[in-house]
């Protein structure tokens, strides 16, 4: 799938939203490839008025949603697998709607045997290319 302009994210929305199935989304791409602008266009879906920003430095956001509460992730900053659990990433996984996570290599090993979704965004500076699974 590819995106070409800002209101395409739309239709990438309407796309993934049906096929939504577990609570753990893993957001793979390079820097300014629209993560976070695919995470803004997902939450107005998912009913959040709350404003969505990156949490590059917060390491997590939260939203609120009809469906219950989103957490937006960032573990781009952090080196290891303990820092990961420092944050308490268990328990918000455990409470959660959806937990939308960018940078996921540091924790994606501790996932085996847990359901998830994988999106990645590639920027090849003319489109976006997305994939889904």
């Amino acid at each position: 799938m590819e995106i070409h302009s800002l209101n395409e994210w739309q239709n990438m929305v309407d796309e993934i939203l049906p096929k939504l199935k577990y609570n753990i989304l893993l957001l793979k791409g390079n820097l300014g490839a629209g993560k976070t602008t695919f995470t803004q266009f997902l939450l107005k879906n998912l009913g959040s008025t709350d404003e969505v920003s990156s949490p590059t430095y917060s390491i997590v956001n939260e939203y609120s949603t009809s469906k219950g509460k989103v957490y937006h992730f960032d573990l781009y900053r952090l080196k290891s697998i303990e820092e990961v659990y420092d944050i308490g990433i268990e328990e918000y996984l455990d409470n959660s709607f959806l937990c939308i996570i960018e940078w996921p290599e540091v924790y994606e090993e501790e996932l085996y045997g847990l359901n998830y979704h994988t999106m990645s965004i590639m920027n090849n500076g003319e489109s976006r290319e997305v994939s889904f699974d």
